[in-house]
């Protein structure tokens, strides 16, 4: 290595303590799109009900009414790269946040069932666009030695999403006298749920206004000069700016606008690398974890909870969700992101396998027995636990890391929308899998985690610590 890489690679790999907590706040900013897609997961699960009475609909239409923003989640995925390539990740956050905001206006006055989906698929659009920027953008300013820690906002910022999504779900409901149709403010309660989404549209919009664009992105259109004060900004006044710019450049002079084309390869379609993006996230989602978030309240009244009480269980489950985040955050920069994946996976089969067992039992004056009803709840947040400490966090930030610069954003899109198209299956399938059979349900998600083991083992390589120049 000569010395002038040497150089950049140690400028890449640490930041000085006095810009740690404005690169902190950076990658915070970037991760709101996170918090949109948590909000907006769990915003639904307070409506499912609402809706299904309002408009009269059964188990099968319901669930393509919550999951028809998935396909709007994968159509922004696959479409942000390329529009972030072309105007610059900052403009892309910003559209992000404008659709999102014109969709929370519209969810919470529709006119009818095809109208409320409509505007899902709207904001579907905007969240896709910010799961794929917020990760990619992270990734290009963070400094290597804490890219892991910075890249895991995306999902700390999904679960606080959650959280709070479910604490304002909870005060509106309590405001309605728990009636998710109940009046308040001129509307039913379940509208305001889904209008209050406004508030961090509007928050994620002016964030975007206060961080500064990518060095990278900078650095393709001639801004030279602003490339280096941002490089200054994130890694600090000691940083050897020269080299910095020129690995960017070298790096860039080696790739060209990665093309879905350019994905293409070997006799399965696609380069391994990006069948290992798909098959992160698609493992991700086919253990089940959205089936927690969009119909927990519902699952726990159709084996006899209460739905208040329900809803508190709903936010016990996101605040676990925020503990397995926090955890990850703090090791996933120093065991690494497939010791992370494979203590994951085990500990949610065994919290998948118990669910399936509970579940497995009668109900019982319309509730399950006492001692299966508490395995299947502690085993819930068993489950979301492992998740959480693991592939939730992990997939986001392997997503930003693993590809190389030539094919990362096209690369990436790819991996973002099999995501979304697997959480749509998910989603989708769970209210006709579940009157079928829940146990059976729950086996299926046992199966698809006990199968990642051996995906991880085999196929997943380990990128921490190395800078986004030395990936393939």
């Amino acid at each position: 290595m000569t010395s002038t890489a040497q150089a950049s690679t140690t400028g890449a790999r640490a930041a000085h303590p006095e810009h740690l907590s404005h690169v902190i706040f950076i990658a915070a900013a970037a991760a709101m799109g996170g918090f949109l897609f948590g909000y907006d997961s769990a915003v639904i699960n307070g409506a499912v009900e609402a809706i299904r009475d309002r408009y009269d609909v059964g188990s099968t239409a319901l669930a393509q009414v919550i999951a028809i923003a998935l396909i709007g989640c994968a159509i922004g995925a696959a479409t942000a790269g390329r529009i972030a390539d072309r105007i610059g990740r900052i403009r892309c956050m910003q559209i992000a946040a404008a659709l999102f905001t014109v969709s929370a206006v519209g969810s919470a006055l529709p006119f009818a069932l095809w109208d409320l989906a409509f505007w899902r698929v709207v904001g579907g659009f905007a969240i896709g666009m910010a799961s794929v920027i917020g990760p990619a953008y992270i990734a290009e300013v963070a400094p290597a030695a804490y890219r892991g820690r910075l890249g895991s906002f995306q999902q700390a910022a999904i679960v606080v999403g959650i959280a709070v999504s479910q604490l304002v779900n909870w005060g509106i409901l309590n405001a309605a006298d728990g009636d998710q149709r109940g009046e308040l403010l001129g509307l039913e309660a379940w509208q305001v749920m889904l209008g209050f989404m406004v508030v961090p549209a509007v928050l994620y919009g002016l964030l975007s206004f206060a961080i500064p664009e990518s060095p990278r992105f900078l650095i393709s259109v001639g801004k030279h000069e602003r490339a280096r004060e941002v490089l200054t900004e994130v890694e600090g006044d000691g940083a050897d700016l020269d080299a910095r710019v020129a690995e960017i450049e070298s790096a860039m002079r080696r790739e060209h606008k990665s093309s879905f084309k350019d994905l293409l390869g070997g006799s399965f379609l696609f380069k391994p690398i990006v069948w290992v993006g798909i098959g992160l996230s698609v493992f991700q989602q086919f253990v089940g974890i959205n089936v927690a978030f969009y119909y927990s309240a519902t699952l726990w009244q159709s084996v006899g909870v209460d739905p208040t009480e329900s809803f508190f269980y709903s936010f016990t489950t996101s605040i676990i969700n925020i503990v397995g985040t926090v955890i990850a955050m703090i090791f996933v920069d120093r065991v690494g992101r497939r010791p992370l994946a494979l203590i994951g996976s085990v500990g949610m089969v065994l919290g998948l396998a118990l669910e399936a067992w509970a579940f497995s039992y009668d109900l019982v004056d319309g509730r399950l027995p006492a001692t299966q009803g508490w395995v299947a709840l502690i085993a819930a947040h068993v489950f979301v636990l492992f998740f959480a400490l693991s592939w939730g966090v992990v997939v986001w930030v392997m997503l930003g890391e693993m590809f190389p610069n030539r094919i990362r954003a096209a690369a990436l899109g790819v991996a973002a929308s099999a995501q979304w198209i697997a959480n749509w299956a998910i989603t989708a399938s769970f209210p006709s899998l579940a009157d079928w059979n829940l146990s059976a349900t729950y086996v299926i998600y046992t199966v698809f985690a006990a199968l990642s083991i051996p995906f991880v083992l085999k196929f997943v390589k380990e990128t921490k610590g190395k800078s986004l120049e030395e990936m393939g």
